[in-house]
C-alpha cells in the first residue's frame, strides 16, 4: 500500500552527511513565521582534547586515541542501533523540524508547503483516530486482492496499483539515459522483497532471520484479518515465493560495484517477448505515459522470472503475498498493533533497536519520505545562514582547486587519460545548501482527515511527478536530497556534488573554528564526494554524465592495481570475531574517502600557507586536521546493526574509517611523529595512492 520504493542506486553517495542547525541566541526569529528555541536543542558532538585517550599511542590505535573515551562514555540510546557524531545532528535536526511542524499544524488557513507539513503532523500524531481506524482504511484494497483469480487479473492488479505509486513486485520510474544523459528515459527495477538483500534467503547463516521474518509475515497476516493457522501456512508461501525472486535477483555487492547492471537499454515490444505475461506496452499505457521507443529493463533476468511466477506460481500464493505487501508497508501508518510488530521485526529482530522511536521522530521521519522538499522550504527559512552557504563556496572552490593539483600531479597516468579526468573536473557542478528553484508542490491534496491517507496521497503524486519526467530533458536544476537530509552525494549522471544545508554543524563545519577543523571535517566531505566521480565506478561515467569509457587500457589497469590494493587493505579489518569488512563491497566509498582526505589536507595546506602553525591545547595544526576527520567517524553500533551493515552497507564501519585513509599518507605519520612498521604507517607496497 505505501510502496517502499526500489533504490535505483545510481547516485554514489556518502551516508555520512548529518544535520544540525547554526544558532547563536536562546531564540531565533525567521521569515517563516517560526520562533525556534534553541535552548531546546540537543547539543552537536565537536572534537575536544579532554576525549583524547592519551594511554593510546595514536600511531598504533589512533581511532582509539580520539574516539575510545567518548565511545565508550557514550552508549546507544534504547531507541537507535547505533549512536555517534551523525545521529547527534540527526537529533538535532529532528528537534528543529518538529518545532517547525508543531508551529505549523497550529496555524489555521495555512496554504502550500506549510499546509501540507501542518497536516501530516497534525494526522501523524492523532492516535486516536489512528487506533479507531484500525485496518478499515485497506478494507478496499485487500478486497481487490481477495477477488483476483488468474494471471490475467495479477497483472492487471500490478498494474493498476503502480499507477497509484503502490507498487509492491519491482521499482520503477526516471533516470537520465547512461547513453544520452540530458534525456530521461523510464527505468525498471528489481524489487519484491522483505528482507535487506538477496543473500538472507540462500545464506545459510542467516536462515534464523529468515525464519523470524516468516513469523513476522503469519502475523501481519493475522493482523488483517486470517485465523492463525491459515496465516501461518500463507506465510511459508510468501518466503518461497520471495526466495524464488531473491535468486533471479542481484545482491547489494554485486550491484554496488557494477553500475552497468543498472542499464538495459531495450524497446517496449522487444521486452514484451521477455516477458510475455507482463507485457510493457500495456504498462506504459496504463501509467498514463506514452510508450517510448526505449527503456530500461535492468536486470532482465528478474523480470523474466516474475513473468514465470505469473503463469505457474497459483493465484492463491500471488493473493497471500500482495495482501501480506500491501498491510506491511502501510504498518507504520496504522493503528498500534501494526506499527509495533512492524518494529518488533524491521528493528528490533534485524537491528537490535531496544524501543521504538517515540511518535513525533517517526511523523517527521514519514514526513520527510513523502514531502521532505517541502518541509526544506520552512527548514531553509529557519535554519541557514547566507554567510554559511557564502564559506561553503569557498571551501569547495579551494578543494576543486587542490583535486585539480593532484590529477594533474599523478605519476601513474598517461597523458591522454589525464586530460579526460580534468575536462571531467572542469565540467563539475556544485550545489549548496537547497535547489535555485523549489519543486512545486501545489498538487499534493492532504488534509486533517488521515494520516494513511495523506501518505497515500504523497505517494501517487510523487510516483507521477516522477515518471511525467520520461522521454522529456534533465532538469539539471533538480535535487535528489532535501535541504534537511543527513547526507551528502555526487551523481555520476549530472556530474555534479551536493550538500544540503543540514550538513554544517560540527564536527563537519563551524564557522567560529579553525580552517584545519573544517578541512579535518566538511572538507574530507567535499573531497569524498568530488573523488565518487573517479572512484570505480564514478570513473566510468564522463564529463558530461554519459557512461563511456574515456580511460586507456594502460591506465584502466593501473587503476585496478591500486584499487585492488585498498580491497585487500579493508578486507583485512576484523569487525568481530570471524567477521571482516568486505573491501570490494566497500571499494567506491574507500576510494572517496583516500582521496577526499588526501585532497582536503592539500587545501588545507594551501590556505594556510604562510600562517604561524601556533599550537592549540599541545596539538599542532596538522594534528588537528586528522582529529577532527577521525571525530567524524565516532560511532558505536549495536552487534545486530553491525552484522546487517556488513551485508547491506557500501560504507566501512567508521571504525575502520577513521584510521583507512590516514594511513596511507606520509603526512599523518610526519604529523604523530609515526616510525615505519607502525600500524598506522603503510608503506612500499601496501601503501594505497590513487588519486
Amino acid at each position: 500500500m505505501i510502496s517502499k520504493k526500489t533504490a535505483l542506486p545510481l547516485v554514489l553517495a556518502i551516508s555520512a552527511a548529518l544535520v544540525g542547525v547554526a544558532a547563536q541566541a536562546a531564540t531565533s526569529a525567521n521569515s517563516a513565521g517560526v520562533t525556534l528555541d534553541t535552548s531546546k536543542l540537543p547539543p552537536v558532538n565537536r572534537f575536544a582534547k579532554a576525549d583524547l585517550d592519551t594511554s593510546k599511542d595514536p600511531c598504533t590505535d589512533f581511532g582509539g586515541y580520539v574516539n575510545g573515551k567518548w565511545l565508550a562514555a557514550n552508549h546507544i540510546p534504547s531507541d537507535r542501533t547505533s549512536w555517534g557524531a551523525f545521529e547527534m545532528l540527526d537529533e538535532r535536526s529532528n528537534a528543529v523540524q518538529r518545532q517547525i511542524a508543531e508551529n505549523t499544524a497550529k496555524s489555521k488557513g495555512a496554504t502550500g508547503v506549510e499546509k501540507i507539513v501542518g497536516d501530516f503532523w497534525s494526522t501523524g500524531m492523532d492516535t486516536k483516530k489512528i487506533n479507531a481506524q484500525g485496518i478499515a482504511p485497506l478494507k478496499g484494497e485487500l478486497t481487490a486482492i481477495a477477488g483476483l483469480e488468474n494471471k490475467a487479473e495479477i497483472a492487471d492488479y500490478l498494474r493498476t496499483s503502480a499507477a497509484k505509486g503502490e507498487n509492491l513486485l519491482f521499482g520503477f520510474g526516471s533516470t537520465p539515459d547512461y547513453k544520452n544523459s540530458s534525456m530521461n528515459i523510464g527505468v525498471a527495477f528489481q524489487g519484491g522483497l522483505g528482507l535487506p538483500d538477496t543473500t538472507f534467503y540462500t545464506d545459510p547463516s542467516k536462515a534464523k532471520i529468515v525464519k523470524a521474518y516468516q513469523a513476522h509475515v503469519a502475523k501481519v497476516l493475522q493482523l488483517s484479518g486470517l485465523p492463525s493457522a491459515i496465516a501461518a501456512q500463507q506465510a511459508k508461501d510468501v518466503v518461497a515465493f520471495e526466495t524464488r525472486l531473491a535468486k533471479a535477483s542481484k545482491s547489494r555487492s554485486e550491484l554496488s560495484r557494477d553500475a552497468e547492471l543498472f542499464y538495459n537499454p531495450i524497446s517496449p515490444a522487444a521486452a514484451d517477448k521477455l516477458t510475455p505475461n507482463f507485457p510493457w506496452t500495456t504498462f506504459f499505457k496504463s501509467q498514463g505515459i506514452e510508450v517510448p521507443a526505449m527503456f530500461s529493463l535492468a536486470i532482465p533476468s528478474f523480470h523474466q522470472e516474475v513473468s514465470k511466477m505469473l503463469a505457474d506460481v497459483p493465484a492463491a500464493t500471488w493473493r497471500s503475498y500482495l495482501r501480506f505487501h500491501t498491510v506491511d508497508e502501510a504498518s507504520p501508518y496504522l493503528s498500534d498493533a501494526f506499527v509495533n510488530e512492524n518494529f518488533n521485526f524491521y528493528s528490533q529482530t534485524l537491528r537490535g533497536q531496544k524501543q521504538i522511536k517515540e511518535r513525533g521522530k517517526r511523523v517527521l521521519g514519514a514526513l520527510n519520505g513523502a514531502a521532505g522538499e517541502a518541509m526544506g522550504q520552512l527548514y531553509v527559512k529557519a535554519a541557514f545562514t547566507p554567510e554559511s552557504k557564502t564559506r561553503m563556496e569557498q571551501l569547495v572552490q579551494n578543494l576543486r582547486e587542490a583535486q585539480k593539483v593532484r590529477i594533474q600531479n599523478l605519476d601513474w597516468m598517461t597523458p591522454e587519460t589525464k586530460q579526460k579526468a580534468l575536462a571531467k573536473w572542469a565540467a563539475f557542478t556544485p550545489k549548496i545548501g537547497y535547489p535555485d528553484k523549489w519543486r512545486d508542490w501545489s498538487g499534493l491534496r492532504t488534509s486533517r482527515a488521515s494520516y494513511i491517507g495523506n501518505a497515500l496521497a504523497a505517494n501517487e503524486f510523487n510516483y507521477k511527478w516522477d515518471i511525467s519526467k520520461i522521454g522529456k530533458p534533465v532538469d539539471r536544476t533538480e535535487w535528489g536530497m532535501s535541504p534537511q537530509t543527513v547526507n551528502a552525494y555526487y551523481n555520476p549522471s549530472m556530474n555534479e556534488i551536493v550538500f544540503p544545508a543540514a550538513i554544517l554543524q560540527p564536527p563537519f563545519f563551524d564557522a567560529n573554528a579553525p580552517d584545519e577543523m573544517n578541512y579535518g571535517g566538511i572538507g574530507a566531505v567535499i573531497g569524498h564526494e568530488m573523488t565518487h566521480g573517479y572512484d570505480d565506478q564514478g570513473s566510468r561515467f564522463g564529463p558530461t554524465g554519459n557512461f563511456e569509457n574515456w580511460w586507456t587500457d594502460a591506465d584502466s589497469k593501473g587503476f585496478a592495481s591500486r584499487t585492488d590494493k585498498l580491497v585487500n587493505q579493508f578486507s583485512s579489518y576484523e569487525v568481530a570475531p570471524g567477521l571482516k569488512v568486505d573491501g570490494k563491497h566497500t571499494l567506491g566509498e574507500n576510494i572517496a574517502d583516500l582521496g577526499g582526505l588526501n585532497t582536503a589536507y592539500d587545501a588545507m595546506k594551501k590556505a594556510t600557507a604562510g600562517q604561524p602553525d601556533t599550537m592549540q591545547d599541545g596539538m599542532t595544526r596538522d594534528q588537528r586536521f586528522f582529529m577532527n576527520f577521525a571525530t567524524v567517524w565516532r560511532r558505536n553500533f549495536t552487534p545486530d546493526e553491525l552484522k546487517l551493515r556488513i551485508t547491506t552497507d557500501e560504507h566501512a564501519p567508521a571504525t575502520f574509517r577513521a584510521i583507512g585513509a590516514p594511513s596511507n599518507m606520509p603526512a599523518f605519520a610526519n604529523a604523530f611523529q609515526c616510525k615505519a612498521g607502525s600500524k598506522m604507517v603503510r608503506s612500499g607496497d601496501q601503501q594505497v595512492v590513487i588519486w
